[in-house]
């Protein structure tokens, strides 16, 4: 699928990354992330686009009380990702990180009106958030190759919701188009 063509990312001042869910527990289910390596790539190099560029940099992780037990080593960010002491943490339990959680306020004392949105699950939180990011009036662009999920129909999924969302006026970016302004 061919993403929109936008406004450039680099030409808006005030983004920050969300990378929602990234969690030792969802790599550990019997049906593997798709492109889990590449997924996992991708969102370092956002990572490290934000950072050099000094936007903001928010890990999401997700808690219940079934599988994602706050605390416990499924809870845990992938051991690839290795957050700086001034990234934010949210911790949440909803779909949306924005839902019941400090994110809509960390990002509007930081005068935020642009996120970038990457990670799990794609039809689940990655939606959700999205979502909710657009309702809220934030310009919200996903990494169209920075997300994924553990379905059998995985690929199917992330095009379709890829298409639903753009839909949506969610702008779809690829990973190497992406960049932050310094």
């Amino acid at each position: 699928m061919k993403a929109r063509k936008q406004p450039a990312v680099e030409d808006q001042q005030e983004m920050a990354l969300l990378i929602i869910d990234v969690q030792q527990g969802l790599f550990a289910k019997s049906t593997p992330i798709y492109k889990a390596n590449a997924l996992l790539k991708n969102i370092r190099t956002l990572v490290d686009r934000a950072h050099r560029a000094g936007a903001p940099v928010f890990y999401v992780q997700h808690s219940d009380k079934r599988a994602l037990v706050k605390g416990s080593d499924d809870w845990q960010l992938h051991p690839d990702l290795h957050p700086l002491d001034t990234d934010g943490i949210i911790h949440k339990q909803h779909g949306s990180a924005f839902k019941d959680t400090g994110l809509g306020q960390e990002l509007k004392s930081g005068n935020i009106t642009s996120v970038v949105v990457a990670g799990l699950v794609t039809h689940g939180c990655v939606r959700a958030t999205c979502l909710d990011a657009k309702r809220l009036g934030y310009r919200v662009i996903l990494a169209q190759d920075g997300h994924s999920n553990y379905s059998q129909q995985a690929a199917k999924l992330v095009e379709e919701w890829n298409q639903k969302l753009s839909e949506k006026m969610i702008e779809l970016e690829p990973t190497r188009e992406i960049k932050f302004k310094a």
